[in-house]
């Protein structure tokens, strides 16, 4: 069990750039992850064990993808309890992000703002990273359900959007022996025209592709990985119908019992959106908006799509978690799990536990 609260870490990274705090951060974790120094930060994990797209879940609340993008921390983060890590966003070659800054908290709104834009070392060095992380072994010393990991895969900025799925076929190749599920990022506001694959005729396109791939590298490597899509919260209810009936579509075609669909949504990525933050310092900044903003925003896109997909189809639901209340809000409108984020950088890991232990007594 962790013996420092983060109230007393939280000021001393507080006053550094959220970037600079950011990457201090995951520095330590990467030097005493699998050390006894480890005791700062991890707690037990909170074993209420879920069936969701043919895995188990060992508890509902997982860490979303953008904090570890280069999975350089999966063990330290194993340690604070989650029920599941997803790593990334990972593209096939490397690249630089957006120009600095590119990170700005809101601590009045619990908030962030984000333009890093898919800064990450590249699909060979995230590769090497997931192989050395030893979480499967760990859970295995100490008993109960395994951690889950999940891979988010993006497009590199440089690939013209017509060419995206290229990409993403590249990263699905790479990661599919690895993952327990594989996250496709359409949904990012940071990289251009990126949200463009939401629509109808290029999410049925990329989704079709993927799928005849998914289906080669399942006989290949002997295991069928679910792949969860990754949408905005700013799509409005035409939208996300289209989205529904996309979804269902392949579906369908592809035979899967909706029990156990190898097809999900997460919902919900950062929002372009201001009016929750209007005159705030940095509300005017470029990029994503995540955090207490956008809990109602993504909690209404997850009720749209349980409505439109049936109780069966698997949500992940994200989106301004920072409380165990918020976190049981998030199941009771229609998700099975739920990830945290930028919680996480203003409440620190305690919250993993509120959450887990909440969505388990009340959920």
């Amino acid at each position: 069990m962790s013996l420092l609260p983060y109230s007393l870490a939280r000021p001393f990274l507080f006053a550094m750039d959220a970037e600079t705090a950011h990457e201090h951060t995951l520095a330590m974790l990467a030097r005493t992850q699998n050390t006894p120094l480890a005791w700062v930060y991890c707690q037990e994990r909170v074993q209420d064990p879920v069936q969701l797209a043919g895995l188990t879940f060992p508890n509902r609340v997982g860490l979303a993808a953008g904090l570890d993008k280069n999975a350089h921390c999966i063990d330290g983060l194993a340690a604070m309890g989650f029920g599941f890590v997803e790593v990334g966003t990972v593209t096939p070659k490397g690249q630089p992000g957006n120009p600095k800054p590119r990170m700005f908290r809101l601590p009045e709104a619990n908030a962030l703002i984000n333009r890093l834009g898919f800064n990450n070392e590249g699909l060979d060095a995230f590769l090497a990273n997931v192989k050395l992380a030893k979480f499967r072994t760990n859970s295995s010393k100490h008993g109960g359900t395994p951690m889950l990991l999940g891979l988010n895969i993006g497009k590199n900025a440089a690939t013209p959007i017509e060419n995206a799925a290229d990409d993403y076929l590249i990263c699905l190749d790479g990661v599919y022996p690895h993952a327990d599920y594989v996250t496709v990022n359409i949904s990012s506001p940071n990289t251009k025209n990126l949200r463009e694959l939401q629509s109808d005729e290029a999410l049925d396109a990329l989704i079709g592709t993927l799928a005849k791939r998914r289906a080669e590298l399942a006989q290949q490597h002997h295991k069928q990985v679910p792949v969860f899509i990754k949408i905005a919260p700013d799509l409005d209810r035409d939208q996300v119908a289209v989205i529904a009936a996309t979804l269902k579509r392949h579906c369908v075609a592809q035979g899967t019992p909706a029990s156990a669909s190898l097809w999900g949504v997460i919902a919900t990525n950062t929002t372009i959106a201001r009016d929750a933050v209007q005159g705030l310092t940095h509300a005017d900044e470029t990029g994503g908006l995540s955090g207490a903003p956008v809990f109602e925003k993504s909690n209404e896109v997850i009720r749209q799509l349980r409505a439109a997909m049936g109780p069966n189809f698997p949500i992940i639901g994200v989106g301004g978690i920072l409380s165990g209340a918020d976190a049981v809000a998030k199941i009771k409108a229609g998700a099975d799990v739920v990830q945290i984020y930028t919680g996480l950088i203003y409440k620190g890991p305690a919250l993993v536990k509120e959450a887990a232990q909440a969505i388990r007594t009340q959920a």
